[in-house]
């Protein structure tokens, strides 16, 4: 069998770590697996990283932040081929730019476009396991460019799609996929599997077990994903096509308090304004959520909508600079909001999935500002500091509790 697993920050953070993840690795190697590891930046690196760049300028180019960022995958990997090498059994390093992984220019969040498998594949001949660095990518200019935070998860995908990987397993510090936070919801539960779609909405809401395009590309390749602890042995959740969830309406409650809201006041009332508005965001990059148009006087209209907390900067400067063509009278924002989503294919046939989610969110005296719903999930905007009680009002309202 051939083997990918991904190891995040926490799971090389020391001595101890890498070694415990090195045996994990040869016990696999040692039954006749052929076996790639890709890993994060051990601990807090990336943070550190950050600080390091801070001290030098506080708006340091996207470009050299990336050539700063993928330094700590390259500790990680060739630490880790030390240790692996050091226990008797023959491993390679190897960056995005020995291995050839190949993205788009977008330096900080970039996408990946191939990857080239013969070197991984030469030295997997060899009998090595092979460590890649996660995270990161060569562009067109020859440039390193990074995948965005959680980037890992997508790198042991692409590689595990390209060569028709038998099994991607992402190991982390929880031991599964659970129905919320069990550090806000402490009776979550821990789900033996979930499906491609409802995976992809929870990490995209911001349940940071999966990087939301790593679940893009598993189910768009059809590379079934294993989450589980590097702690224990226990089986952990399998995320794959379709899955039955005995007959649960929702599999997840997810929050993010990584978003903000902003107001574009006074618009013309006339067809195009919106998809000016919207497309002159895009333009630059500015991904948009929750969106909600109200009728204004006078022949105007208010639109509002949510943006991640670190583009709501960029977005207000964007909105500024063409505030006149875009017929806007008034920007305003706000920073002190969070999500709440709920996700789950069982919504599709049940009707009363939203009353009853709202119902939660009334008793536990939670006021909804903005509602935004697809085929699998239903999302809400409210107070940042009513996160945790919304978040255990919601899960125990759906009674997906131990």
């Amino acid at each position: 069998m051939l083997i990918v697993k991904k190891f995040g920050g926490s799971s090389v953070a020391d001595k101890e770590c890498i070694f415990r993840v090195a045996e994990r690795c040869i016990e696999d190697y040692r039954k006749g697996n052929d076996i790639i590891v890709v890993l994060s930046a051990m601990g807090d690196t990336t943070d550190e990283l950050i600080e390091k760049a801070k001290m030098i300028t506080p708006e340091p180019s996207k470009r050299e932040m990336d050539m700063l960022l993928t330094t700590g995958e390259q500790v990680s990997v060739s630490l880790m081929a030390m240790a692996i090498n050091s226990m008797g059994v023959p491993a390679v390093s190897l960056n995005a730019f020995q291995v050839a992984m190949h993205c788009t220019s977008t330096y900080g969040n970039a996408r990946f476009k191939r990857v080239d498998a013969e070197r991984i594949r030469h030295e997997l001949d060899y009998k090595k396991i092979v460590i890649v660095t996660g995270f990161q990518g060569i562009n067109k200019y020859d440039d390193y460019a990074t995948l965005g935070r959680g980037g890992s998860d997508t790198t042991a995908v692409a590689i595990a799609a390209a060569l028709h990987a038998d099994a991607c397993e992402i190991y982390t510090d929880v031991d599964g996929v659970y129905t919320a936070d069990p550090r806000i919801v402490p009776n979550a539960r821990k789900l033996d599997a979930i499906s491609y779609d409802e995976m992809l909405e929870l990490a995209s809401l911001g349940a940071r077990v999966l990087h939301n395009r790593s679940v893009e590309m598993a189910k768009k390749y059809g590379v079934q994903l294993v989450v589980r602890s590097s702690l224990n042995r226990e089986e952990g959740t399998v995320v794959k096509e379709v899955v039955k969830l005995e007959k649960m309406l929702i599999s997840g409650v997810a929050s993010d308090k990584n978003t903000s809201r902003v107001s574009v006041i006074g618009v013309d009332d006339k067809p195009g304004v919106a998809f000016k508005i919207f497309n002159t965001l895009a333009k630059k990059g500015i991904n948009v959520d929750i969106i909600l148009q109200s009728v204004g006087r006078e022949g105007t209209k208010d639109i509002s909508f949510t943006v991640a907390q670190d583009d709501l900067k960029h977005a207000m400067e964007i909105l500024e600079e063409n505030k006149e063509a875009l017929t806007i009278k008034e920007i305003t924002h706000q920073d002190t909001v969070a999500k709440i989503s709920i996700v789950g294919a069982g919504m599709m046939s049940n009707p009363g999935v939203a009353a009853k989610m709202f119902e939660a969110l009334f008793n536990a005296g939670v006021n909804i500002n903005m509602i935004a719903t697809s085929e699998v999930r239903i999302t809400v905007l409210i107070d940042e500091k009513d996160v945790e009680r919304a978040m255990i009002a919601v899960h125990d309202g759906f009674g997906l509790a131990d």
